[in-house]
C-alpha cells in the first residue's frame, strides 16, 4: 500500500505548504505591502523620500490629522467594547433550568481571560485593524506552570510550613499577527473558506529548542536563518541577525498522500497506518485533502505536522476588516480612508513651511566682484563684512515677498476632510469641527452620522472577531480543562454598548427629557439610572444599586400607607353605609306621606258624602237630588286639584282659568233644580276644608 501513494507528488508535504506560502507572499508584496507600509509610516509620523509628492520637498513635516483619527476611532471601539467591565455574557437554551453552570462559566472564562491579558490583544488587533484595514489574531494552547502560595502542616501538625504549590495547566492565549506575517489563499475572503493560512514570522531561537526538549517540535539540528526584512514588524529599526528562526505555522488543507509520508516518517516506517488510508477502489490512489496543523522552520525543516487536533476542528486564525470590501479578505481601514486627505495636507504644510523659509530667513546680493579675495559670505549679528567699495552698492538684502495667508487656511479646511473621511472625532473638538455655528440641532445632526459609521465597525468587529474568539477560547478550554469547564453548547453574546461619544450624546438627550418630567412620576427613577449607567464613573454599580433600593418602598413605611389605605377603606363604607340609611329613611317618609295623603282623600270622601247626605231637605228621598249633589262636588274638587298641580308646576294661567269656567258652566248645568229645589254651587259646603 505504501507503493501506491508514495512518489505521487515530487515534493514532500513541507516542500508543497512553503510552495503555496511562497506564491501567496508574492501576491501579497506586489498588491499590498507597499501601502500598508506607508499607512504605517503616516500612523506613526514616520518621513520617507518616497512619500513626497514634489520633488522641491524640503520639509519633512507630517500632520498629525492621520494619528488622531486613528486614535479615536480605535479608542471608540476600544471603550463600547470594554467600557463596562464585562465584554460577553452566556446564554443558554431554554429547556435547561439550572442557571448555575451558565454563571460558574462566565466567572471562570473572565478569571481566565485576564491571567492571559486577552484585554490587550484584542485593543492591539482593533489597532491592527484601523491602521491596516483588517485585524488578525491566532489562538494559542500552552500548558502552564500556575504557582500560588500555600501552607501545609507538618510534624503531626505542630508546624505549618510555607511554601509554593505548582501544578500544571492549559491556556489560551490571544495572539496579535501584523498582516506581513500573514499568508492566505488570495481566491479566499475569509479564513475557514481558504485552502489554508500560515503565520510566517521570526521567534527565539530558545524557544523552538524548548519545544523540542518537551517532545512537541521533533528533535532536528536548527540553525539561526537569514535576515528578512520583509516580515520585521518595524521595518524601520536597524535589524537583529542573531537567534532567530523563521517559523512558518501553516493551518489547512494537505494533500492526503502526502500527510500520510509525512507521518510515516515520524511514527517510523515500520509503523501501521493502514487505518488513514483511503484509497480509490479503481485507479487504488490516494486522493483528497486533510485538515493539518503543520509547523516549518526556516522555510524547509518539518517540526510538526499533525491532523487537526481541536473537537471543533476549526482552524485557531481569526480576522476581521474594518471596514468591508466585498470579495476581498483585505479591508479597508482609517489610514486608507483618510490617505488621499492626509497626503493634501502634508503637502500643503510642507509648502507653506519651505515657503516661510524663504521670507522669514534674511538673504543678501554680493557683487562677488568686489569682495576680498577668500572672504566667507555669513550673515549673523555682530559680523563685519570687507567690501571693495561702497557697502550699499555691493551689498543689497532681499526677500521673496510675504507668505499667502491662504495656505494656512485651506490646512484647515484639510483637517476637515480627514475627518470626514474617517468619521472619527474628538469630543471637545465636536462643536469647532461638525458645526462651525455650535446649534444643537447642528451638532445633533453630525453626531448622529459620526455614531452610525462608529457602530457599524463595532457591530462587524463583534460578529467577525470578538464572539469567535471567545467561542473559540471556550472550546479549548473545554477539551483541554474539562474539570474546570463544563461541556455545553453555550451561546456567547457580546455586552459592548456604545462608545463614549455616542453615550455622552445619549446622556444629553436624557438630561433633557429628564427635565420635562415630574420627579414623582414612575419614568424619573427610570431615566435617572439610565444617566447614570451611561456615566463613565467608578462607582456607577453602587450609585445604581443605591438608587434601586432608594425606588423600592420601606417595609415599615408600605405597612403604615397599607393600614392608612384601609381606614380610609373603612370610612368610606361607613359614610356610604350613612348615605344608604337616609336615603332608606328618605324612602320610608315619602312612602309613609304617601300614605297619609290616600288616606286624607278617603277621608275627604268619606266626609263629602256625610255631608250631602245631611244637607238634603228632611222627607226629600230623591235619589237622583243626591247624585246631582255628588256631581257637582266631585267637579269642584277636580277643579282644585287641577290648578294646584298647573301652579306648582308653573303652568299657563290662562290655561287653569279657562278649565275653571268650563267646570262653572258644567256646575251651572248641574245646578238646575229637577224637583223644584234650586240649588247652586254656593250651597255646596267646602268639605275638602
Amino acid at each position: 500500500m505504501e507503493d501506491e501513494y508514495k512518489g505521487l507528488y515530487e515534493a514532500d508535504a513541507a516542500g508543497w505548504i512553503m510552495q503555496k506560502c511562497e506564491q501567496w507572499r508574492d501576491h501579497y508584496t506586489s498588491n499590498y505591502a507597499e501601502k500598508f507600509e506607508e499607512y504605517y509610516r503616516l500612523w506613526r509620523g514616520i518621513w520617507a523620500q518616497e512619500d513626497s509628492l514634489r520633488q522641491s520637498e524640503r520639509s519633512r513635516l507630517i500632520s498629525p490629522a492621520l494619528q488622531q483619527a486613528v486614535e479615536s476611532a480605535v479608542a471608540e471601539v476600544e471603550e463600547a467594547t470594554f467600557g463596562r467591565g464585562q465584554f460577553f455574557d452566556i446564554r443558554d437554551d431554554l429547556q435547561d433550568q439550572d442557571k448555575n453552570d451558565i454563571t460558574f462559566l462566565k466567572r471562570q472564562l473572565t478569571e481566565d481571560f485576564a491571567r492571559t491579558k486577552v484585554r490587550k490583544s484584542v485593543a492591539e488587533c482593533i489597532l491592527n485593524s484601523a491602521v491596516f484595514g483588517t485585524g488578525i489574531a491566532e489562538l494559542i494552547v500552552e500548558e502552564q506552570k500556575e504557582m500560588a502560595p500555600a501552607t501545609r502542616p507538618v510534624m503531626d501538625g505542630a508546624m505549618t510550613a510555607v511554601g509554593v504549590e505548582t501544578r500544571d495547566r492549559f491556556v489560551v492565549k490571544l495572539k496579535p499577527v501584523l498582516p506581513q506575517n500573514f499568508l492566505i489563499d488570495p481566491v479566499a475572503s475569509t479564513v475557514e473558506d481558504a485552502l489554508g493560512v500560515a503565520v510566517d514570522e521570526f521567534v527565539p531561537k530558545h524557544q523552538v529548542e524548548i519545544l523540542q526538549e518537551q517532545g512537541i517540535y521533533r528533535d532536528v539540528p536548527i540553525e539561526a536563518t537569514y535576515p528578512d526584512v520583509d516580515l520585521e514588524p518595524d521595518q524601520e529599526l536597524t535589524i537583529f541577525h542573531d537567534d532567530k528562526v523563521r517559523l512558518t505555522k501553516y493551518y489547512g488543507l494537505v494533500p492526503t498522500a502526502l500527510y500520510l509520508e509525512a507521518i510515516k516518517e515520524e511514527v517510523g516506517e515500520d509503523a501501521d497506518i493502514s487505518d488513514l488510508i483511503v484509497a480509490d477502489e479503481e485507479t487504488g490512489e490516494v486522493n483528497g485533502y486533510t485538515e493539518v496543523v503543520a509547523v516549518i522552520a526556516n522555510g524547509g525543516v518539518l517540526l510538526k505536522i499533525e491532523e487537526n487536533p481541536y473537537m471543533m476542528a476549526d482552524r485557531p486564525v481569526i480576522a476581521f476588516p474594518w471596514d468591508v470590501v466585498p470579495g476581498r479578505f483585505w479591508g479597508r481601514g482609517i489610514c486608507e480612508k483618510g490617505y488621499n486627505s492626509q497626503k493634501a495636507l502634508d503637502t500643503e504644510l510642507r509648502a507653506r513651511i519651505d515657503a516661510l523659509a524663504l521670507t522669514v530667513h534674511p538673504m543678501l546680493a554680493v557683487d562677488a566682484s568686489r569682495l576680498p579675495r577668500g572672504a566667507k559670505m555669513e550673515i549673523r549679528p555682530g559680523k563685519t563684512i570687507l567690501t571693495n567699495g561702497p557697502p550699499a552698492e555691493i551689498l543689497q538684502p532681499f526677500n521673496f515677498g510675504r507668505l499667502d495667508q491662504v495656505t494656512f487656511a485651506q490646512g484647515k479646511d484639510l483637517m476637515q476632510m480627514v475627518q470626514m473621511a474617517t468619521g472619527a472625532i474628538d469630543a471637545a473638538g465636536i462643536p469647532g469641527s461638525i458645526n462651525g455655528e455650535a446649534t444643537a440641532a447642528g451638532i445633533s445632526m453630525s453626531l448622529g452620522a459620526i455614531i452610525k459609521r462608529h457602530k457599524r465597525t463595532l457591530i462587524n468587529f463583534q460578529e467577525s472577531f470578538l464572539i469567535p474568539m471567545i467561542e473559540k477560547s471556550a472550546w479549548r478550554y473545554m477539551q483541554f480543562t474539562p474539570e474546570l469547564y463544563p461541556v455545553s453548547d453555550f451561546k456567547f453574546i457580546p455586552t459592548s454598548s456604545l462608545g463614549i461619544i455616542a453615550r455622552e450624546y445619549e446622556v444629553t438627550q436624557l438630561v433633557q427629557l429628564l427635565q420635562t418630567m415630574d420627579k414623582q412620576s414612575p419614568m424619573y427613577p427610570q431615566l435617572l439610572e439610565a444617566i447614570i449607567d451611561h456615566m463613565n464613573i467608578s462607582n456607577r454599580e453602587e450609585l445604581i444599586a443605591t438608587l434601586r433600593q432608594s425606588s423600592q418602598p420601606n417595609p415599615q413605611q408600605q405597612q403604615i400607607a397599607q393600614q392608612q389605605a384601609q381606614m380610609q377603606m373603612a370610612q368610606l363604607q361607613a359614610q356610604t353605609a350613612a348615605f344608604q340609611a337616609q336615603a332608606q329613611e328618605s324612602a320610608s317618609r315619602a312612602q309613609k306621606y304617601t300614605t297619609e295623603t290616600s288616606l286624607l282623600e278617603y277621608e275627604a270622601q268619606t266626609d263629602r258624602i256625610k255631608a250631602l247626605s245631611n244637607q238634603l231637605e228632611p222627607g226629600v228621598e230623591d235619589d237622583k237630588e243626591f247624585e246631582r249633589r255628588a256631581r257637582i262636588a266631585e267637579i269642584i274638587l277636580k277643579e282644585r286639584d287641577i290648578q294646584t298641580r298647573e301652579r306648582n308646576n308653573g303652568g299657563d294661567q290662562n290655561r287653569a282659568r279657562a278649565i275653571s269656567e268650563a267646570n262653572q258652566q258644567q256646575v251651572q248645568q248641574a245646578g238646575q233644580p229637577t224637583g223644584g229645589i234650586a240649588t247652586t254651587a254656593s250651597n255646596i259646603p267646602n268639605i275638602t276644608r
